[in-house]
């Protein structure tokens, strides 16, 4: 693991430099126990695929001493080892032609028919890796190999709340109306970002995603 200050009020801790849930679990796990350490000062957590950024206080703090802390928990040091719980949410999706708008660039890509890709798509149990590029968008991974796909040459100027795209070895639903240059393969009914409640991310990091 190794660390790198962002600015004077946040440190970068990062995993190894892939997309792997053993990795996502020790992010996780960091984060857990931080948590259950209640460090006085630690305001926030963004845990991503392969790092988890800890924004702090800097009258608390300096990120050295706050860099040795954490250090010590990362060690065992402290509390015991925190249990991971995550939640699983079945979301559906329809794939049919009119939503599904990438299905013929999908099928070339992969050298798949449609039923095999729907099929793949929806046979796998997926992690929520990180949140971004728009409120309440879930990375989700990892995607079967045999759907690993390019984006789009030219991004859509836009793309519809609940679109299901694919890139890469992710997928995800979209949480609002915006561009986006991920292939389209379905329409997820369920809302994925309410602004209007407490809590407006359906989902979060760590979460379990059937589709």
């Amino acid at each position: 693991m190794k660390t790198f200050p962002l600015g004077d009020q946040a440190i970068l801790f990062q995993f190894d430099q892939r997309i792997d849930p053993a990795v996502r679990a020790e992010v996780t796990r960091l984060q857990q126990r931080i948590q259950l350490a209640d460090i006085p000062g630690v305001r926030y957590f963004i845990p991503a695929y392969c790092s988890l950024t800890v924004g702090y206080d800097p009258g608390v703090w300096t990120f050295e001493a706050l860099e040795a802390r954490i250090g010590a928990l990362s060690a065992g040091e402290g509390d015991s080892e925190p249990e991971l719980r995550n939640r699983f949410w079945r979301i559906p999706v329809c794939y049919e032609p009119p939503y599904a708008w990438d299905r013929e660039d999908l099928c070339r890509q992969t050298g798949l028919d449609w039923p095999e890709i729907v099929a793949l798509h929806t046979g796998a149990v997926y992690q929520v890796y990180m949140m971004g590029f728009l409120p309440g968008f879930a990375y989700l991974g990892i995607l079967p190999e045999a759907l690993a796909c390019t984006r789009k040459a030219v991004p859509r100027a836009s793309v519809p709340e609940g679109a299901v795209g694919l890139a890469g070895r992710q997928t995800g639903i979209y949480p609002l109306a915006s561009p986006g240059g991920w292939q389209i393969a379905g329409q997820c009914p369920v809302p994925v970002f309410s602004p209007q409640n407490e809590n407006p991310f359906l989902l979060q990091p760590g979460d379990g995603v059937g589709l």
